[in-house]
C-alpha cells in the first residue's frame, strides 16, 4: 500500500467491520440542484471544540518533549569521551545532511583586496572572494600594520541586526588587529553588499516600512528558496564561514592552529556554531544565545531545569534557529552543535545568566571533564534581562563591550591574544569606506544573486532525479517517483521513533447523521482519529435516494470543508444530483483545525510547519498521511464504491489582479495575496500514492515550484513547501506519473499568484502531456481555466 503511511493504513483496516450498507441513512425528499446548494451553503460544518486549532500544536509539543526526553536519557548514558564522540558524530552526520549539499571547496577563492583604509596600528582590507561559482562574499579584513607572522585568525559572524560595517564590528576588528590578529568580518548572505531585496531607503516604497529590518525579514524568503532546492539558509551561511576559514588559512601571516570564530547575539551564534561543528580547523568558538537558555527564557531557571528545559526550542520563520531534523529522534539538538569539546568554547549569553541552574552548562562542564580539559570552557554573559533597558540590561547589536571584557581573559589563556579592557579601541569610519564590491570589481566579476543561481541549481537537481527513471517503464517510473517523493515528504522514517507520529490504532471518535438538513442529500458528520493527537473531522454528503455503493469525490483544500460549502455548494450539489457522494475532510491544519487562516511568516501555520521540519517531517507529508487514512476508511465502508473514488483538490484564495505591485517590503500592510496550492498538490500526491484513485481534479495549484525561485519574495505559505522537492522533480513529474489516470488541472497560478495562461501552463506540463500521449491516453489529461466545472468533469469520469 502506501509508502507514506503503511502502518496507518493497515491499522485503519480494522475499522471496516464498523461500516456496512446497514449504516445508510433514510432517504430524503427529491430536490433540485439550487435547493441542495442553498442548504449546503448554510450548513454548520464545525465538528470539534473551540480549541481545535490547538490540536496540531499540542501534538508537536508532545513530540518535542519526547525528543528532549530521549536526548536526556542518552546523555545520562554517556560515561566517557568515546561515548560522547559516538553519540555526537551520529548526530552531526544527521545535521550535515539536513544542511543540504555542500559544493566542493574552491581550489582558488579568487580573493582580492579592492581598497584599503589605513588606521592607527592596523589596516582594513576591503576584500571579496568567491564562495560558490559566481557567488561572492564581501568582507572587511582587519590586519595589523606592518609585516608579521603566526597571527591568530578571527572570524566574526555578526548578529542578524546589521551588515558588517556596524560600529561594534569595527571596534572588534580594530581592537584585535591592533593586538596582532587578522580579523575577517563578512556580510551575511542577503545583507549589506550581498543584499537580495530592493528596499534600501524610504524612497524605495510609497508606504511606511522598517528600512533597517528588511535584510532580517527577507531571511524568511531566502530560507524558503534554499529549502526548495534541498539546502538551507543555515547551511549556506555555515559554508560561507568555512570559506572565511579558507581565506585565513591561505594567508601566510596567519597561524593555522589559532583560528577562532565568534557568533553574535541574535542569529550569529547558530551559523558560527555550525561552522565550528563541521570544520575541525576552528580551534575555538564564542557562541552567543544558542545551545542553551535564550534571552526569552524564564529567568531564573526552575530547579528542575535538567528535565523541564526545552533543549530543542520551537519552530518559527527564522529557519537558522530551528534547523530541520534537529529535534528528530537522532537529530542534532542545538546544545550538541555547540559542544565542540575538547576545543575551546566560550558559552555566551547577552544578558544575565543563571549559571547554577543552566542544564546545558552542566553538560558542558561534565563533557570537558571527560576530556580532562575543563580549562578549555568559559562562560560569558551580560547583565539584566531582555525586557530591561540599557544600562541596566546589556543589549547590544552584535557583541558588546561588556561581553568582550569577559572574552579577553580566556583568549589570553587559550590563544595568546592579550587585550586589556583599557586597550579596547574605536575609530569608526563611514560605511562608504568599507564597501568591498566596488563598481570596478562588480563590472569585472559579475556577481550573481540567488534568483540567478537557484533556478539553474534546481534544473541540475531535477535533471539528476529524472535520469533515474527516464528509461523506466510506466509502472517502474511511478514506483521510483513515489519513493523519491516519499523520501522528501517523510524523511522522518530514517530517524529514531521518539519524535515520530504515534502509530496508535485509528478509530472513529464520533459519528452523527442528519437526513433533513440538506434537501436531496443525507449529511454525515464523522471525527476520525488518525494519530495520537490528530483528529480529522469530515462531512459526507450522500445522495438521498442512493442505494448500495456509490462513487465518492474527496474534496481537500486549506480552507477545508467550510471552504467548499462556502465557495462550491453548487458543484457539490451537482455531484450529489449525479448520484455521487462528496467527502470533505479537514486534514490536519486545514479547515477548523488550522491555527488561523493566515499563512504568512509570523503565522501559527508557519510556526507549526517549522516545528514539523525540526521533528523530521513535513506538513504536506503529514497531510498526505491523513488523506490516505480517509481514503482507506472510505473503502472500508459498505456504501462506497471503492473503485470509483476521485480526489478534488481546491484553492479558494483570490488571485492577484493585473497591475498588482509586487515590489513590497516585508511586514507592511499590502493587498498582495499569497496562493494556497496545498489542495491541488495533495490531490496529485494522493493519486501518486494510491493506485486505486479513479480520477484527479486539481484546481488553483502552482504551475511549477521551480518558478518560485525566480522571484525574490515568496508568495506561497511555508507549510506548502517541501524541502528538497526538486530532488524528486516538479509538479509536472507527479502529474506525468499518473498516466493514464484521468487528470484535469484548472485555474493554475504562477509564483506571483496570478492566473497562468494556457500557453504557459501547457509549457510547464509538457512532460505530463508527453507521458499521457505515450500511454495512449492523451485525452485523459486536460488543462482548463478557473471557470471550469469540477462537478461536470468528475461526474463524467465516475459515472
Amino acid at each position: 500500500m502506501s509508502p507514506f503511511a503503511p502502518r496507518l493504513v493497515a491499522a485503519l483496516m480494522v475499522l471496516i467491520p464498523l461500516w456496512s450498507g446497514d449504516n445508510s441513512l433514510a432517504a430524503g425528499e427529491p430536490a433540485d440542484v439550487a435547493q441542495t446548494a442553498e442548504a449546503l451553503g448554510k450548513l454548520d460544518s464545525k465538528l470539534l471544540g473551540d480549541d481545535s486549532g490547538d490540536m496540531l500544536r499540542n501534538d508537536l509539543r508532545a513530540r518535542v518533549r519526547a525528543s528532549n526526553d530521549l536526548g536526556t536519557k542518552a546523555w545520562q548514558g554517556i560515561q566517557s569521551a568515546a561515548d560522547w564522540e559516538k553519540y555526537r558524530d551520529a548526530r552531526l552526520a544527521v545535521m550535515k545532511k539536513s544542511l543540504g549539499e555542500f559544493p566542493e571547496p574552491p581550489k582558488d577563492l579568487r580573493a582580492r583586496v579592492t581598497s584599503r583604509v589605513a588606521g592607527d596600528g592596523y589596516v582594513i582590507e576591503n576584500t571579496v572572494f568567491e564562495c560558490r561559482p559566481g557567488f561572492w562574499v564581501t568582507a572587511n579584513v582587519y590586519v595589523p600594520a606592518g609585516e608579521g607572522a603566526n597571527r591568530p585568525g578571527l572570524v566574526i559572524n555578526g548578529a542578524h541586526h546589521t551588515a558588517k560595517e556596524n560600529g561594534e564590528m569595527q571596534d572588534m576588528g580594530m581592537t584585535w588587529a591592533r593586538n596582532g590578529c587578522v580579523v575577517i568580518v563578512p556580510d551575511h548572505l542577503g545583507y549589506g553588499e550581498r543584499r537580495e531585496h530592493p528596499f534600501v531607503s524610504q524612497d524605495d516604497y510609497a508606504g511606511s516600512f522598517q528600512v533597517g529590518r528588511q535584510n532580517y525579514y527577507f531571511r524568511y524568503d531566502t530560507g524558503m528558496h534554499l529549502h526548495l532546492v534541498g539546502d538551507s539558509l543555515l547551511g549556506w551561511m555555515a559554508h560561507d564561514l568555512t570559506r572565511c576559514v579558507d581565506y585565513l588559512t591561505s594567508r601566510p601571516d596567519v597561524d593555522k592552529s589559532r583560528i577562532v570564530i565568534l557568533g553574535g547575539v541574535a542569529g550569529g551564534g547558530e551559523p558560527a556554531a555550525t561552522a565550528a561543528a563541521i570544520d575541525p580547523r576552528i580551534a575555538g568558538a564564542v557562541i552567543f544565545n544558542f545551545g542553551g537558555p535564550q534571552p526569552e527564557t524564564r529567568y531564573p531557571l526552575p530547579e528542575d531545569a535538567e528535565t523541564s528545559f526545552n533543549y530543542a526550542g520551537g519552530g518559527s520563520w527564522e529557519s537558522t534557529r530551528n534547523q530541520r531534523w534537529s529535534a528528530a529522534g537522532n537529530g542534532c539538538l542545538p546544545w550538541v552543535v555547540v559542544g565542540i569539546a575538547p576545543r575551546k568554547l566560550g558559552y555566551a549569553h547577552e544578558f544575565s545568566w543563571d549559571q547554577e541552574r543552566d542544564p546545558v552548562w552542566k553538560r558542558y562542564e561534565r563533557l570537558y571533564e571527560l576530556y580532562g580539559k575543563r580549562e578549555n570552557l568559559a562562560g560569558v554573559h551580560g547583565r539584566g534581562l531582555l525586557s530591561g533597558r540599557p544600562p541596566e540590561a546589556s543589549h547590544c547589536t552584535h557583541i558588546g563591550k561588556i561581553h568582550r571584557e569577559m572574552v579577553h581573559p580566556p583568549f589570553r589563556t587559550w590563544f595568546g591574544i592579550d587585550v586589556q579592557p583599557e586597550e579596547e579601541y574605536s575609530a569608526r569610519v563611514d560605511s562608504s569606506k568599507l564597501q568591498a564590491m566596488t563598481r570596478e570589481a562588480e563590472r569585472e566579476l559579475q556577481p550573481k544573486l540567488l534568483v540567478d543561481l537557484l533556478p539553474r541549481l534546481a534544473d541540475e537537481r531535477m535533471a539528476r532525479a529524472r535520469r533515474k527513471y527516464e528509461n523506466a517503464s510506466p509502472a517502474e517510473h511511478r514506483k521510483l517517483l513515489r519513493a523519491a517523493w516519499d523520501s522528501v515528504l517523510n524523511p522522518i522514517a530514517t530517524f529514531e521513533p521518539a519524535s515520530s507520529p504515534s502509530s496508535a490504532k485509528p478509530q472513529v471518535v464520533s459519528t452523527n447523521a442528519d437526513a433533513a438538513a440538506v434537501p436531496g442529500a443525507r449529511v454525515e458528520r464523522v471525527v476520525l482519529q488518525v494519530e495520537r493527537e490528530i483528529q480529522v473531522p469530515l462531512l459526507i454528503v450522500r445522495p438521498a435516494d442512493a442505494q448500495g455503493k456509490v462513487p465518492v469525490v474527496v474534496g481537500i483544500a486549506q480552507a477545508g470543508k467550510a471552504g467548499f460549502l462556502r465557495n462550491r455548494p453548487e458543484e457539490i450539489a451537482k455531484l450529489v444530483k449525479n448520484g455521487i457522494a462528496v467527502c470533505l475532510p479537514d486534514l490536519r491544519s486545514t479547515g477548523e483545525t488550522q491555527p488561523g487562516r493566515d499563512g504568512g511568516p509570523n503565522s501559527g501555520r508557519t510556526s507549526e510547519s517549522s516545528t514539523e521540519l525540526m521533528l523530521g517531517g513535513t506538513t504536506i507529508g503529514a497531510k498526505a498521511r491523513d488523506l490516505q487514512a480517509v481514503l482507506a476508511w472510505l473503502r472500508g465502508r459498505g456504501d462506497v464504491d471503492g473503485a470509483k473514488i476521485a480526489v478534488w483538490g481546491e484553492s479558494f484564495a483570490p488571485v492577484n489582479p493585473p497591475g498588482t505591485n509586487f515590489k513590497v517590503p516585508r511586514r507592511v500592510d499590502t493587498d498582495v495575496r499569497q496562493s494556497e496550492p496545498a489542495g491541488a498538490l495533495l490531490a496529485l500526491l494522493g493519486a501518486l500514492d494510491d493506485d486505486d484513485v479513479a480520477a484527479v481534479y486539481a484546481a488553483g495549484g502552482l504551475g511549477e515550484f521551480r518558478s518560485v525561485l525566480t522571484n525574490q519574495i515568496i508568495f506561497i505559505p511555508h507549510d506548502v513547501l517541501v524541502p528538497g522537492m526538486v530532488n524528486a522533480g516538479d509538479l509536472c513529474d507527479v502529474a506525468a506519473a499518473l498516466a493514464p489516470k484521468p487528470l484535469q488541472l484548472a485555474g493554475l497560478v504562477d509564483q506571483l499568484n496570478q492566473p497562468l495562461s494556457q500557453d504557459a501552463a501547457r509549457k510547464s506540463y509538457a512532460r505530463t502531456s508527453a507521458a499521457y500521449q505515450q500511454a495512449g491516453a492523451a485525452d485523459a489529461f486536460t488543462i482548463a481555466d478557473a471557470t471550469a466545472s469540477p462537478a461536470d468533469w468528475l461526474a463524467a469520469r465516475l459515472k
